[in-house]
């Protein structure tokens, strides 16, 4: 019994979602194992105290619910899509960011060590910097894979016709790299490369720092926010001075608590093994 042409269009509309299921999920697998092998997360440690853990996760929930309040009684359709944009950048801005800053505060915290500290910061500095090369370089392959596969199929379509198996083929590298690089960051970027081997303190010191060039940046590509004057200055700075606030309690409580300190030998923190510092 033959099909006709509407009942495979048919078929293909209701098994797409599997069909890409099927092709995805195992890109995904390996890549996820693939990251948690080049970047195991007991090599990245940093300084767990579980009652800054629930700060930390209040202020970021707060965060949110402020946002979504100023986008329903402000917001347009055009607002939402701005949203996305400002997401798409901040996920595609914040390594590279972390890439020009992390280096700069690193280099203060080291000059503010006392003398028989920096030994064991610098094994801890090039642990990170090798991290940060093996990432970045998995970073940049997925544009660079993405356009090795644009240009082959507008140099050999107009000459060959290329299946939609064979444009998957294609892609597969491409997905796979992004999955990589996506759960590598679920690693990496929390614990800034593992910048707690260099000292405890520096993974809360360099948020602080970020947040506001990641705030300068949102403001530059994508301006005010809605609603009133009032409302957008407490939309651009209320969220930058709330992380502030956060990071420089997570400081003084290091201090307070684990006796971390700039100036002088830093004890280790909870869950932070190998920490030189």
């Amino acid at each position: 019994m033959r099909l006709g042409g509407c009942v495979w269009a048919l078929l293909l509309f209701c098994l797409w979602p599997l069909l890409l299921l099927l092709t995805v999920y195992p890109l995904a697998r390996t890549a996820c194992r693939k990251a948690h092998q080049v970047f195991p997360g007991h090599a990245y440690p940093r300084v767990v105290d579980p009652f800054m853990k629930r700060v930390q996760d209040a202020r970021a929930w707060a965060a949110l619910v402020a946002s979504g309040l100023i986008l329903v009684a402000y917001g347009a359709e055009q607002t939402f899509s701005d949203l996305q944009e400002q997401y798409f950048l901040r996920v595609t801005t914040t390594p590279w960011l972390l890439l020009l800053t992390a280096p700069l505060v690193v280099l203060v915290v080291f000059r503010l060590a006392p003398p028989a500290a920096r030994p064991g910061m610098r094994s801890g500095l090039a642990f990170s910097g090798r991290a940060a090369l093996r990432y970045f370089g998995a970073f940049t392959a997925v544009p660079l894979l993405f356009v090795g596969v644009v240009f082959v199929n507008a140099e050999y379509t107009s000459s060959v016709t290329l299946g939609p198996l064979l444009m998957l083929g294609m892609l597969a590298p491409v997905v796979w790299a992004l999955f990589f690089v996506v759960f590598a960051s679920l690693t990496l970027v929390p614990s800034v490369f593992g910048i707690s081997r260099v000292h405890s303190g520096l993974p809360a010191l360099i948020t602080g720092v970020l947040v506001w060039e990641l705030a300068a940046v949102n403001l530059a590509a994508s301006g005010l926010p809605p609603g009133p004057l009032p409302v957008q200055l407490c939309a651009v700075l209320g969220g930058p001075a709330s992380v502030t606030a956060v990071a420089h309690w997570e400081l003084k409580r290091l201090r307070t608590h684990y006796g971390v300190t700039f100036r002088a030998p830093a004890a280790r923190g909870p869950h932070a093994p190998n920490d030189p510092a």
